[in-house]
């Protein structure tokens, strides 16, 4: 299927990571031009050379940026440097994101409290209010910001991950309502774990070889395996496209289940 992307340009923070730069390769694959955009510059750079290299004559063209999203003017900066390279931006994947601590409330180091805050929410707040005003004056635009099943549930001993994901939701479903009758859509995603080629262990492989962790949420996922990037990149794709003009303001879970009661 056409999702209707050649020569749209599309800026994905965190790019340089797992989903990320599963996001910013599919969307080239559409023809979308993508904005590789990380605080990481030799990983944004790698995953921009690898698009480039790999791409053929239908693909888009993939920029590497180097970009600290709590900095409000370098974010400025970035997104003008995108501006000049292509002309706007279309489409916006609110990637980036911390998701390192594992502990409970009384323990919880203040410090990563802070810096989860001021990455996950504030840093997309950031990028969010430099692009979607844009998008509406230029009557088009597509925002997919990723949350997570933690920020749907929460998440047992990630208080300040689980909070700012489910923040991305408020936001992100703001932005489909004041985007709505300016051609401009914006969705959420919450995915499961994702683990790459890991993914289709079962939980006692994964147990053995892997991460205890990550085979008690296989243990409760109904498909009883976990995903990939590219299950979470092709629903980014999706909602970018022309097909999707329909869709805001939803919240889409990619999780093999893991959302549903079973028993």
């Amino acid at each position: 299927m056409d999702f209707g992307l050649e020569g749209r340009t599309a800026v994905a923070t965190g790019g340089a990571g797992r989903i990320g730069s599963a996001d910013c390769r599919i969307l080239a694959n559409e023809g979308a031009n993508v904005v590789v955009l990380d605080v990481d510059a030799d990983g944004a750079d790698r995953v921009a050379s690898e698009i480039n290299e790999e791409g053929d004559a239908d693909s888009g063209a993939a920029m590497a940026l180097e970009c600290d999203l709590t900095d409000r003017d370098d974010v400025a900066a970035s997104i003008a440097d995108v501006r000049d390279a292509f002309g706007g931006v279309d489409i916006l994947v609110n990637n980036a994101a911390m998701v390192d601590a594992r502990s409970r409330v009384d323990g919880y180091d203040d410090d990563v409290w802070e810096r989860d805050v001021e990455i996950n929410l504030t840093g997309t707040y950031n990028v969010s209010k430099e692009v979607f005003p844009r998008m509406c004056e230029r009557g088009w635009g597509r925002v997919v910001t990723m949350s997570s099943m933690a920020g749907w549930y929460g998440g047992f001993g990630q208080l300040s991950y689980s909070a700012t994901k489910a923040a991305m939701i408020g936001l992100g479903r703001t932005m489909a309502l004041e985007g709505a009758q300016s051609g401009v859509t914006s969705n959420v995603v919450a995915p499961n774990i994702v683990v790459g080629a890991w993914a289709e262990m079962g939980p006692e492989e994964l147990s053995e070889h892997v991460d205890e962790y990550y085979a008690r949420i296989a243990e409760a996922t109904p498909m009883r395996h976990l995903g990939t990037e590219e299950d979470v990149a092709n629903m980014v794709a999706y909602l970018c496209s022309e097909q999707a003009s329909y869709v805001t303001g939803q919240v889409i879970g990619v999780t093999g289940g893991v959302d549903l009661f079973s028993f």
